[in-house]
């Protein structure tokens, strides 16, 4: 069996190899930065059966205009500049005045890709886009729209995501500090949004202001929509992490906070639905793997407004006219909206509420800086195993600062854990070595009570567990103990190489992003059941099913029967793991290479220069072996009770 597999496994990667070249395409170029478009004043009606539309609102009907009108004449869009490319909170932020909106985002101190020269850098094609737009059924996205509720659709001639808000400045042209949009529809009410630029941080402020011009009467309540984000792109065709992600973040009933999110759902079985929470929102937004866009109150009366919050699929038509076949997966956004409740002031007086929009990395130190709450989202992601996994990363980190390379210290942290578990591994070595050596010995003995009891399988049973009861030959509790402790290292692994910051675009080698499968030859392949994309050959994972089997082979033969059958079978688990691996991060794919070298390093020179001790120790009553001797004792004792029920009986 174990010379098929060797046969086996090259004719497999031969396949596979020679399939994608045989269908391989040239790669096609990267898609050039979109143009930022700008929909149309009347955007056309939602076609049946597409998304939510864009303004859920129907216009409010249209009654005697009270107060001034102010609204622009034409569509307008500016760019602005933030800061120097490459330094913290440098932006290159669109706004359109079509609903006062910001239309796209680009963070200069991230790029698309690694070693970009001083140029590249510069040149904003290269920076990370955090806020893109997508064609759905009501035109193109913007971010940052106010709309109306039912309690609110009185302050509105039509909705005000459609109006053409007025634009300027503010500051000096050369060097804003913001951007201003005002609004009055002809209801009495001045509505005004400012984005506010912060050089030197990941943060842009909001403010919503409301001012009463004409309308009579006290102030009041009302009940407004606010989508922050309408569209955040992904950051990787990573296939174990969804995004987008719409998330809110709201304390628990039962005290602390918590992180919901809602993952985009490219089959938009259910297009919106509302978090359900205890309290309400501290912030919302949307995240993707490595960035995030958080909004909160910028002070107790701003973190009062929020009331609630809900998501909404957004059905990206763009991709439906370019892939027909594919249109039932064409739901490839979500966006947050938050619920308000602003107060209208009375006539005469205004009332304003500031907010403020993260905008950066998921980087745990960093958003701490920004709010506490936000290093929610780094535990959020992490999971279940969110306690080792930060504690892996962590050391991880420390390795790095040694030796300044996160591949040395994805290999220097599987040293480590290797060397912590050398003692543990060696004792249990040697019980595993003196069990085979006393199962030798007894081997004949068995195998004359298999052919004595060949008849009778229950009382080879009984003789059998009687002889090894005799010779306390019970295989050691402690021989799977090492790989027990690694498991949980795996996983963690596992959680913290997804989506740790610190990994991306981290180069090794070959590999340009060790966050990321290896990607070493493009072969343009189809997209396969259970390897996803075969776009690229991967070369790790691979590499890692040959040391695995390699440290299979080097294991000893058990000289029990069954517990050969299973060591044979176990000789296909690594194939399965790296087929279910292919597209992981290659850091993982890294650690398990590292492992199983240091496995085969162990079998092949450790064990020959220092070969642990196989010599029978006298006959200690392990916890098996009491097991099964109270077990014989509480049979001798029943059988007794019963032979005095059956003298009984028979008097």
């Amino acid at each position: 069996m174990d010379k098929r597999l060797l046969i086996v496994l090259p004719l497999c990667l031969v396949i596979v190899i020679g399939w994608n070249l045989f269908v391989a395409k040239f790669r096609p170029p990267p898609p050039p930065r979109p143009a930022t478009p700008i929909s149309a004043q009347n955007p056309p009606a939602p076609a049946p059966g597409s998304a939510p539309s864009e303004t859920k609102q129907a216009e409010a009907p249209a009654t005697a205009v009270l107060g001034d009108v102010l609204r622009a004449e034409k569509e307008e869009l500016r760019t602005f500049r933030i800061g120097t490319p490459g330094s913290k909170g440098s932006y290159e932020l669109d706004f359109s005045n079509r609903g006062g909106s910001l239309v796209e985002l680009h963070l200069g101190d991230y790029f698309d890709k690694a070693a970009l020269n001083e140029s590249e850098r510069a040149d904003s094609k290269h920076w990370t886009r955090l806020v893109g737009q997508v064609e759905t059924a009501r035109g193109l996205t913007r971010s940052f729209l106010l709309g109306t509720s039912v309690s609110s659709q009185g302050f509105a001639m039509q909705p005000l995501e459609d109006e053409l808000w007025v634009m300027h400045v503010l500051g000096d042209e050369q060097h804003p500090s913001g951007v201003e949009f005002k609004l009055a529809p002809g209801t009495g009410v001045v509505f005004t949004k400012r984005f506010l630029f912060r050089e030197k941080a990941h943060e842009l402020g909001f403010e919503l202001e409301i001012e009463n011009t004409a309308r009579e009467g006290p102030e009041q309540r009302a009940e407004f929509r606010l989508t922050p984000i309408a569209c955040m792109p992904t950051e990787s065709a990573d296939q174990y992490y969804l995004e987008p992600q719409a998330l809110v973040c709201a304390p628990k009933a039962e005290g602390g906070a918590e992180v919901l999110t809602k993952p985009r759902d490219e089959s938009g079985a259910k297009p919106d639905g509302v978090f359900t929470l205890a309290h309400p929102p501290l912030y919302a937004g949307v995240q993707n793997k490595y960035f995030a866009l958080l909004l909160r109150g910028a002070d107790q009366p701003a973190s009062a407004t929020f009331t609630g919050a809900s998501w909404r699929l957004l059905r990206d038509e763009a991709f439906v006219r370019a892939h027909p076949a594919d249109a039932a997966k064409a739901w490839k956004q979500v966006v947050t909206e938050l619920q308000l409740e602003l107060v209208v002031p009375a006539k005469g007086q205004k009332k304003s509420w500031s907010y403020v929009l993260y905008a950066g990395p998921k980087e745990r130190a960093q958003l701490e800086a920004a709010n506490p709450e936000y290093a929610l989202l780094t535990k959020s992601d992490l999971g279940f195993f969110n306690s080792i996994a930060s504690v892996l990363l962590w050391v991880l980190g420390v390795l790095h600062g040694l030796a300044g390379n996160w591949g040395v210290s994805i290999i220097l942290l599987t040293i480590l854990v290797r060397a912590l578990l050398f003692p543990i591994n060696r004792r249990s070595q040697t019980a595993m070595a003196r069990y085979q050596t006393k199962m030798k010995r007894i081997q004949p003995k068995i195998d004359e009570l298999k052919k004595r009891y060949a008849d009778d399988k229950g009382k080879l049973n009984q003789e059998q567990a009687k002889l090894l009861q005799q010779e306390g030959a019970f295989p050691p509790l402690g021989g799977c103990l090492p790989m027990f402790l690694q498991i949980p290292v795996f996983f963690g692994l596992f959680a913290a190489l997804r989506v740790a910051f610190d990994l991306r675009q981290a180069h090794f080698l070959w590999i340009p992003d060790l966050s990321l499968p290896d990607h070493t030859l493009f072969l343009g392949g189809p997209v396969v059941p259970i390897l996803g994309s075969l776009a690229y050959l991967n070369i790790l994972p691979p590499i890692m099913i040959a040391m695995w089997i390699w440290q299979q082979r080097g294991m000893p033969m058990p000289a029990d029967e069954q517990a050969a059958k299973m060591q044979k079978m176990m000789m296909w688990m690594p194939i399965v793991m790296g087929v279910f691996l292919y597209n992981y991060a290659a850091g993982l794919s890294l650690y398990m290479i590292t492992q199983s070298g240091l496995g085969v390093f162990e079998q092949k020179f450790i064990k020959k220069h220092w070969p642990p001790d196989v010599a029978e120790q006298p006959k200690k009553p392990g916890l098996i072996g009491k097991m099964m001797a109270r077990a014989q004792e509480a049979q001798k004792e029943a059988d007794r009770l019963k032979r005095q029920r059956d003298q009984g009986k028979r008097k």
